[in-house]
């Protein structure tokens, strides 16, 4: 029997999924390799009756272009106790696998390194390689390189947020929009950015202070009243998810906002949309402060998700997968794929990334680097001091809603 590789695909879909799994296919088959599809994620890898299918040239092909992901993807991550008792070796060795091929983020790349270690205390080694993925941006690559997948959403993300700028232009109001990022504000601040939103707000801001409901309610009405100052009276807000994420529980019941709790009492953020949370706890505050704003919920999360790769990302996964396999044929194994500005595939290796836990910390924004200073000194719109005497027609207290003093900058 040939030798074979495996692919499967975890986590959430990101635009290139399926480039990066046509372009190893078509890598390896031209190298001789059987090359095996697995449904299902790791679920897969820990039932008797995994769901995986031969992958040939012509489902290559026909897939490498597509938006999705051809090879069904879950979140399941193993147990030790999967491990022991449901883990299906067969399939390993009755297809002379010798190599795993993940796709996905930082969960699927330590489970990964689980995996190939398992095998190998069984006696059957097996090389595993890992292609980075995540629309959010936020594995640590080298020399601030992006994950596949990011470019093409902040694509759509930005083309959704044009839009809704247009409209709130249009119509003279605000449009409040949420873009997914829980660990990292990278997606929400290339939108703000190639939006000329005024205003955005991700995790990272709070560098010097503590993340709270106020915080981010003040830094939005501070870009709605130095626009009405300047006389515009419309505008986007774009806010990453992960602000919400990180508020303290209290803070989020404390806004009286109707929302289902777990059994620890903490708010399921997950099962609502942060963009109608945002904009019901802003309504609240503008009666309170008698301000008359319009305001509408947009959310940016499923809808970049699958769409089809834009040029950057198809080009990048065909040269992260051929990269993958000039890997393989090195002997390289326990590694994330990695190519630079040039081409070159390099591996980054899953032990020097993890901390001790086995997880690899996520990369957040540069709050100090020259993309988010310079979007934040010249493109937003808020409340500084020399605007205290005209906002006080809006606000009682101008310095509350001072940007550099809410963020301690």
């Amino acid at each position: 029997m040939k030798d074979s590789i495996i692919i499967l695909t975890g986590g959430g879909p990101a635009p290139g999924m399926n480039t990066v799994v046509g372009s190893l296919t078509k890598a390896f088959i031209g190298g001789g390799y059987r090359v095996l599809g697995l449904h299902g994620g790791y679920s897969g890898l820990f039932s008797k009756t995994p769901k995986y299918e031969e992958l040939d040239f012509f489902k290559a092909d026909t897939i490498f272009n597509r938006g999705g992901s051809y090879l069904m993807m879950s979140r399941f991550k193993p147990t030790d106790k999967d491990f022991e008792e449901n883990f299906n070796l067969e399939l390993f060795q009755q297809n002379n696998i010798k190599l795993l091929v993940t796709v996905g983020g930082d969960d699927t790349a330590s489970t990964a390194n689980r995996i190939a270690k398992f095998l190998e205390s069984k006696k059957y080694p097996i090389r595993n390689i890992h292609v980075p993925k995540t629309i959010d941006n936020d594995l640590p690559l080298p020399a601030n390189a992006p994950t596949f997948g990011f470019n093409s959403a902040k694509d759509e993300g930005a083309h959704i947020a044009r839009t809704a700028y247009e409209d709130a232009r249009t119509s003279g109001n605000w449009l409040l929009i949420s873009a997914m990022g829980r660990s990292a504000g990278h997606l929400a601040l290339g939108i703000g950015e190639a939006t000329h939103c005024p205003m955005t707000i991700i995790p990272e801001m709070f560098n010097n202070t503590k993340i709270t409901i106020d915080k981010i309610i003040k830094l939005t009405i501070s870009a709605i009243v130095k626009r009405s100052i300047l006389g515009i009276p419309y505008g986007t807000v774009v806010v990453a998810e992960g602000v919400f994420h990180d508020l303290d529980p209290e803070d989020l019941k404390g806004t009286g906002v109707n929302m289902t709790y777990d059994e620890h009492g903490h708010p399921e953020l997950g099962k609502i949309s942060k963009a109608v949370l945002f904009n019901d706890i802003l309504e609240k505050e503008f009666k309170k402060l008698g301000m008359k704003v319009k305001t509408r919920p947009i959310e940016i999360g499923y809808d970049v998700r699958c769409q089809d790769p834009i040029a950057f990302d198809l080009t990048y996964c065909s040269e992260l997968a051929m990269g993958a396999y000039e890997l393989f044929k090195k002997g390289e194994t326990g590694c994330m794929v990695y190519v630079d500005a040039d081409g070159n595939a390099h591996p980054l290796y899953l032990h020097d990334l993890q901390n001790e836990e086995g997880k690899i910390p996520p990369r957040r924004v540069n709050i100090d680097g020259g993309t988010a200073r310079n979007y934040f000194n010249n493109i937003c719109h808020y409340i500084t001091p020399e605007d205290y005497q005209a906002a006080k027609a809006f606000v009682p207290d101008p310095a509350e809603y001072d940007f550099n003093k809410i963020l301690n900058w």
